[in-house]
């Protein structure tokens, strides 16, 4: 088994790592990225890394059992000629997202930039020889997009991530390990991220597997993200921190996000007991079905369907982060490509509506609602109503108007209830939308 650390680079953290961190204030420059953040509404996520070369989803190490040293092979079949990060990050600009988060390391250890840490990452391990992140960040400050670092905590690679969680069994590993170790070799690699991309900050995942150990009731390992926290704001009080832990906000995070979901939503069973906090928000979710690239998975999202998911996280103050997951050669699927596309074309339309707003006063299970300024945006997400009553207490219209045409709505308030006739001209198969302004 490969452990190619540099150990030098290691030492000097121990003292950052012993400190820890029991409070957090966020800093002017924080708290103003914080706002870009929510006013962002729209990103694109990437799952791209040597796992993409077997066509089986980024957790193909896991589900396949796919021993280390085998393992190990992968980086050698990994050369993406067709890689291009000026048309991935103009591809994120004309679908109208305003950040990409890329993995820069998933469970599988692999590190997708140059790390000096490890040579166990795409420049020193593969043909292809060249730092992908680099190119990425260079892109993304030409078109004015926001570039964030996926970095996964859990590591089915590393001999020292021990005690094993629910996930990386059986991959050949010594059963023993120094887990002070391995979080030192991730806060260096971590460190080295902040230090040395022009990023705007961090989306971790992969706590919850030794957590799922501390519920289980058996022995388990603390990740002390406090300390890995403070490192970085250490480096740059203004990178925004979010960590898919699926619970509450823990000090010096920057940000909350819910996989698969809607804040304070369940559906996909990994929210349980996730209280919405009081920082930003935001919500990911797949193209298709497969988060790393499946040569199998044809079940793309509709349009519809990926633009009434971004209008009920905007309602629900929520960002939406898009996933895809592109192939070995370095291309974006065409079906996922003309999805974004169309999402663009939607947005230069309607985008009003969507960025720089809060949440809204209006949720239902056919309509949500944005507000900015003194306007708020009602969408009808469902074109066979004719009518739509909400609860309305203790407010006074002033306008109600179609957003397309500008022209008034028939509406009535009547004992705190407001019902809007939506008459079949305006109606619109994916988001019928009404400007609302109040007394």
């Amino acid at each position: 088994m490969k452990k190619r650390v540099c150990i030098t680079a290691l030492l000097f953290l121990n003292l950052y790592v012993a400190l820890g961190q029991t409070d957090y204030t966020p800093s002017k420059e924080n708290l103003e990225n914080r706002a870009w953040f929510q006013d962002a509404k729209f990103g694109l996520f990437i799952h791209w890394g040597v796992y993409s070369t077997l066509g089986d989803g980024e957790w193909v190490m896991n589900t396949q059992k796919i021993k280390t040293d085998r393992y190990e092979l992968l980086p050698d079949f990994f050369n993406p000629q067709q890689f291009d990060a000026e048309a991935w990050v103009k591809l994120a600009k004309a679908a109208g997202m305003k950040y990409i988060t890329i993995t820069t390391k998933h469970h599988d250890g692999f590190a997708m930039y140059d790390s000096k840490v490890s040579d166990y990452n795409i420049v020193d391990d593969t043909p292809y020889g060249k730092d992908i992140f680099r190119m990425l960040e260079e892109a993304c400050k030409k078109e004015g997009i926001k570039l964030f670092a996926y970095y996964s905590q859990l590591d089915w690679h590393h001999p020292d991530y021990y005690p094993r969680g629910k996930t990386g069994q059986d991959l050949g590993r010594p059963e023993s390990g120094n887990w002070q170790d391995y979080i030192t070799y991730q806060n260096a690699q971590i460190k080295e991220l902040a230090e040395n991309y022009d990023i705007a900050g961090f989306w971790f995942d992969g706590y919850w597997d030794q957590n799922d150990l501390k519920k289980a009731g058996k022995p388990y390992q603390d990740f002390d993200l406090e300390a890995t926290y403070k490192i970085i704001h250490g480096v740059n009080s203004g990178l925004l921190i979010g960590n898919n832990h699926h619970l509450a906000p823990i000090a010096g995070e920057d940000f909350q996000m819910f996989e698969k979901d809607l804040p304070g939503k369940n559906t996909a069973g990994f929210s349980e007991g996730s209280q919405i906090g009081n920082l930003p928000l935001e919500t990911c979710e797949t193209i298709n079905h497969s988060w790393g690239f499946n040569l199998q998975d044809g079940n793309h999202k509709s349009f519809n369907e990926l633009i009434q998911y971004l209008v009920k996280a905007a309602g629900n103050n929520a960002n939406f982060l898009l996933n895809v997951g592109p192939m070995p050669n370095g291309k974006i699927q065409q079906e996922h490509q003309d999805l974004l596309l169309q999402m663009g074309s939607w947005l230069q339309e309607n985008g009003e509506s969507i960025y720089d707003t809060r949440g809204g006063m209006f949720q239902g299970t056919d309509y949500v609602s944005t507000e900015k300024d003194q306007t708020t945006y009602l969408h009808v997400l469902n074109s066979d109503l004719n009518t739509l009553s909400i609860p309305f207490a203790k407010k006074r219209v002033k306008t109600l108007s179609w957003f397309d045409d500008g022209k008034p709505v028939k509406y009535k308030l009547k004992k705190n209830i407001l019902t809007i006739y939506l008459d079949e001209a305006h109606r619109d198969a994916v988001d019928t939308i009404i400007k609302l302004t109040l007394k």
